[in-house]
């Protein structure tokens, strides 16, 4: 089957060129000129979103944020495509949740290599957590009274469900099932992002510490290691 794309940019001639070529290398493409457009789709039926930014009432940041706190589309991969290329504007990207980035203008064949990334970055995910034939369901992970459900991709605490964005939940996956060690940023970023990624310190650091703030009496058992990175820490 093949992968379906949604490409939403209010500029007519952008959306021509990604569904000219995304089409040729196979996958299904359909285009929307605003996120308004977009929210009236039926958005679960597809398995990447390349999303401009700045577009009329509703920017592509608040659309993505739509994206991740509805259950449909929580972990549907997003691309942004943007003409705007400061650091600050790229990380508010990955912090929302998106998968990359891509400055305007752009290399179509760079684009269409990150679009091959990250559905196969995805793939291989889904892959590991899709219960096989005659095999269970993946058991929770547990740290006290923390908790997450690898199945439901639910983080929890006291019984309390945590609101985490897609990137906190899987960097507390990491550390509770990679734990008293120290690990390196760029482990980490091998591990939640993919090494096909560019993702910078600050982006992590800016995750942590935002995990740090959502896992209440948790919070100092992720430790810095100043030099050497990060770590889960079990305490008794």
């Amino acid at each position: 089957m093949r992968e379906r794309i949604l490409v939403i940019d209010d500029e007519e001639s952008i959306c021509d060129i990604f569904q000219y070529n995304l089409t040729k290398e196979g996958y299904e493409v359909d285009t929307a000129y605003s996120a308004e457009e977009a929210l009236e789709m039926d958005l679960s039926k597809y398995q990447l979103f390349i999303v401009d930014i700045m577009m009329g009432d509703m920017s592509g940041f608040d659309f993505a944020k739509r994206l991740r706190n509805v259950s449909a589309t929580e972990f549907t991969p997003i691309i942004f495509c943007s003409a705007l290329n400061e650091e600050d504007e790229k990380v508010m990207g990955l912090n929302i949740g998106a998968d990359d980035y891509v400055t305007k203008p752009f290399s179509i064949s760079e684009v269409l290599a990150r679009v091959r990334a990250v559905l196969r970055r995805t793939a291989i995910k889904n892959n590991m957590v899709q219960p096989q034939e005659d095999s269970e369901y993946e058991t929770d992970l547990t740290y006290k009274t923390l908790r997450i459900d690898r199945n439901a991709k639910l983080a929890s605490l006291d019984n309390e469900a945590l609101s985490l964005t897609r990137t906190e939940f899987e960097i507390l996956q990491f550390f509770l099932t990679h734990r008293n060690r120290i690990y390196s940023r760029q482990e980490i970023i091998s591990s939640v992002w993919g090494e096909d990624i560019v993702v910078n310190n600050r982006t992590i650091d800016t995750n942590i510490t935002r995990l740090r703030k959502k896992i209440g009496q948790y919070a100092d058992n992720i430790v810095t290691r100043q030099g050497f990175g990060y770590g889960f820490k079990e305490t008794y």
